[in-house]
């Protein structure tokens, strides 16, 4: 996997990045879009700053020369407003500049597998956003029928697991599930670890996804533990 950092002459690439990515490559805009041109989007990452005032432009052209590319970009100060504008047009990820080389060397890993990467409050705001459009959807005139292949989730999960997953996809923290249920923080984690696990999930949003498939209510409470 190559890594290019878009904007070196303009932006200054962060220590941080280099140490991650030794064999990083800062190029201007003409010379990543020419190597871009030869590369499959699987080979590369992409990384910009917002440091740059004209970053959105700049995805904007790199998405244009090779759709499909896998663009990350870089805050001194990640907002969620921001992160929503950067993933709506369509970045993989959105993280901080000054984010530890681990960090950022994990956020690569998540990309290159094809995962989204935001911070916790932007993901809590995304799953909140997908959870009330879904929910707002017409019916269908007429029932769909399922397929036969296709298994209620909330058949697969316990009753707390449900409520957890319910709460979670309406777009509540951890925090604010423990509040809710009177549980504490580590149950609620221990309980939506079960859930994605038993779901095959690997996020909120995936969650989001999966459940609004089946808005059936999910089973009745059982006494706390």
């Amino acid at each position: 996997m190559q890594h290019f950092f878009l904007g070196a002459a303009t932006t200054p690439v962060p220590a941080r990045w280099r140490e991650a990515f030794p064999d990083g490559q800062p190029l201007s805009a003409a010379n990543l879009l020419a190597r871009l041109r030869v590369q499959t989007p699987e080979q590369s990452i992409v990384w910009l700053s917002a440091d740059d005032a004209q970053w959105a432009d700049a995805l904007q052209q790199v998405l244009q020369s090779r759709p499909g590319a896998r663009v990350v970009l870089l805050s001194g100060a990640p907002e969620p407003q921001q992160g929503l504008q950067a993933v709506n047009a369509g970045v993989r990820a959105y993280t901080h500049a000054y984010g530890v080389p681990g960090l950022l060397q994990e956020v690569a890993t998540v990309v290159e597998h094809g995962g989204l990467w935001v911070g916790p409050e932007l993901l809590q705001r995304l799953v909140g956003s997908a959870y009330a459009a879904l929910a707002a959807r017409t019916p269908p005139a007429e029932p769909v029928p399922a397929t036969p292949v296709a298994v209620n989730p909330w058949q697969l999960l316990s009753a707390r697991e449900a409520q957890v997953a319910r709460a979670v996809s309406a777009g509540c923290s951890n925090k604010e599930v423990a509040d809710l249920m009177f549980i504490s923080e580590r149950t609620v984690k221990a309980h939506l670890g079960a859930v994605f696990e038993k779901l095959g999930l690997r996020d909120r949003l995936q969650l989001v996804l999966r459940l609004a498939s089946f808005p059936q209510s999910p089973p009745a409470s059982e006494p706390s533990p």
